[in-house]
C-alpha cells in the first residue's frame, strides 16, 4: 500500500450525549478528531501506510490525542511535541429541523503557533505517494499558512501528489482573507476537492445551482468544474452533492471531473443520520485511496461515496469501516442486514 501523509489539527471533541442540547447536558462524550486526523485514519482503515503531522502539547490531553490516532493505526512518528493546549471543540448534535451547533475554543493551539522549524518537510515528503490538507489548515493562523506553503513546496520537489479539501469555515476567516490564502495554494495541488460553497468562498467559483433550495443536479456543477481545472491545472476535480431535507435525513452523492469527463455517482438516502461531522473528511480518504488503487475515476468516486454515506451511521468524527465494507455497499447491500 501508498505512504499517505496529513497535515493538520487533531481537537479535543466534547460533545452533548445523544441529541441533547448544550443548556441541558451536565457532561459530554469524549473523542479526537479534526479534518487531516480523519483522513489519516480513514485511510489507515483502508491499509494504507498513514502518517499525520501535528504539533501537540506535552501534557497529558496531548498524550490522549497522539494515543487515539496510534490505537487506529495511524503513524504519529513526526508529531512535534510543545505549546500549551489543544484545541477543542463542542458539538450539539441536531435532529429534524433542528440543526447541528458546533463552537470553537481552539485559538492558541499547539498547532497553530507552531513554527517552520518544528517540522523537517523533505523527511517527511521522502518516500511519500500522497499528500494531504485542507482549507481549515491555513485558516487557524498566519503560521500555519505559511507551514501548509512549506510542506506542499516539499510534497512537489519529491514528487508527491497533492490533495485539498478547501473546507471553508466562516468562524475560522472571511472569503476574501481565504482566497487571498487559498489561491496561490493551488499552485500545488492535484486533485481538489470541495463543496459549493467551498468553491465559491475559497477560490471564487460560484455553480449555477440553487443548493439552499436542494437543486443538486450534477449540471450546475460542470462549468465551475472545468473552469476551476483550467485556471490551477488540477487533475481532478470532486465534489460531494448534499440534499440536506433535514438534520435527520440527507441525500448523498458526488461528481469528479478529471478534465475530459464528467463522472456523477449513484445517489444513496441516508435515514437517519447518526453523526454527519467527518462526512466530508471520509469522502477525501476514499478519493485517496480511490484514485491510488481503483482504474478509473468512476470507481475511485464511487467508493469515495458509499465510503462517506456510511460515515453518516457511524458517531464520532473518524469513519470506522473497512475497505471491505465499503465495497459491500458499492456493490449494491444496501440492506442493513446483520452479518453472521
Amino acid at each position: 500500500m501508498s505512504k499517505i501523509v496529513t497535515l493538520g489539527e487533531i481537537m479535543l471533541r466534547l460533545s452533548t450525549p445523544g441529541h441533547s442540547r448544550f443548556v441541558q447536558s451536565d457532561a459530554f462524550d469524549v473523542v479526537y478528531g479534526g479534518g487531516e486526523a480523519n483522513v489519516a485514519v480513514s485511510c489507515a482503515n483502508y491499509g494504507h501506510d498513514a502518517y499525520f503531522v501535528t504539533k501537540l502539547p506535552t501534557h497529558e490531553i496531548g498524550q490522549a490525542a497522539v494515543n487515539s490516532l496510534r490505537r487506529m493505526g495511524v503513524h504519529t512518528d513526526y508529531i512535534t511535541r510543545g505549546g500549551d493546549r489543544v484545541g477543542i471543540y463542542y458539538l450539539e448534535s441536531g435532529s429534524a429541523m433542528r440543526p447541528s451547533k458546533v463552537i470553537y475554543d481552539r485559538a492558541h493551539s499547539a498547532i497553530a503557533e507552531a513554527t517552520p522549524d518544528d517540522f523537517d518537510f523533505d523527511a517527511i515528503m521522502a518516500g511519500t505517494d500522497w499528500f494531504h490538507w485542507s482549507g481549515i489548515t491555513p485558516a487557524l493562523s498566519d503560521s500555519t499558512a505559511e507551514l501548509t506553503r512549506l510542506a506542499c513546496e516539499a510534497a512537489k520537489r519529491h514528487g508527491v501528489m497533492v490533495s485539498v479539501d478547501l473546507n471553508f469555515r466562516k468562524k475560522l476567516w472571511t472569503p476574501e482573507k481565504a482566497q487571498s490564502v487559498m489561491r496561490p495554494l493551488m499552485t500545488y495541488v492535484d486533485v481538489c476537492i470541495g463543496n459549493e460553497e467551498d468553491a465559491e468562498r475559497c477560490l471564487g467559483f460560484k455553480p449555477d445551482a440553487d443548493v439552499e433550495a436542494g437543486q443538486t443536479a450534477a449540471e450546475g456543477y460542470k462549468g465551475i468544474f472545468r473552469s476551476m481545472a483550467e485556471a490551477f491545472g488540477f487533475k481532478y476535480v470532486a465534489s460531494t452533492l448534499r440534499e440536506s431535507y433535514s438534520a435527520s435525513h440527507n441525500g448523498w452523492k458526488g461528481m469528479i471531473y478529471d478534465g475530459r469527463e464528467f463522472y456523477v455517482s449513484r445517489h444513496y438516502d441516508i435515514e437517519p443520520i447518526v453523526d454527519r461531522v467527518g462526512g466530508g473528511d471520509s469522502f477525501s480518504a476514499g478519493i485517496i485511496h480511490g484514485l491510488l488503487t481503483k482504474p478509473s475515476q468512476a470507481e475511485a468516486l464511487e467508493f469515495a461515496v458509499a465510503a462517506s454515506a456510511l460515515k453518516h451511521t457511524i458517531p464520532g468524527d473518524v469513519n470506522m469501516v473497512t475497505a471491505a465494507e465499503v465495497e459491500a455497499l458499492v456493490g449494491g447491500d444496501t440492506s442493513g442486514r446483520v452479518q453472521r
